[in-house]
């Protein structure tokens, strides 16, 4: 993958977040504050506690921080895997939200 390719993927994923925090915020409860700095957004629950998730460019990675730990995922043609086999993005984030949110949140596109 090209860095002009990989950026683009990157961009469709970190938007397709915000929209997701958007979604959440006017149909649920769940008062979501995401706040983007360049290529770096910070989810923070009412609860106090983040989640940030953040491009790699020399490595062609995104990175996701949350209480459970950090995962790397890598673009494959379809979707963004964990390079540790922890499974496709937007299930982690997911998973990681309602760990950490108390709630049930759902991030899919």
């Amino acid at each position: 993958m090209t860095d002009t390719q990989f950026l683009d993927q990157a961009e469709r994923l970190l938007q397709t977040v915000e929209s997701c925090c958007d979604r959440l915020n006017d149909q649920t409860d769940a008062d979501i504050d995401n706040q983007r700095v360049g290529a770096m957004i910070t989810l923070t629950f009412p609860n106090a506690s983040q989640i940030i998730v953040n491009l790699q460019k020399p490595l062609q990675e995104i990175w996701l921080a949350a209480r459970s730990g950090g995962y790397h995922f890598r673009f494959d043609a379809k979707s963004w895997q964990d390079s540790k086999g922890q499974g496709e993005f937007f299930a982690v984030l997911t998973r990681c939200a309602n760990e950490q949110s108390g709630s049930v949140l759902s991030f899919m596109p």
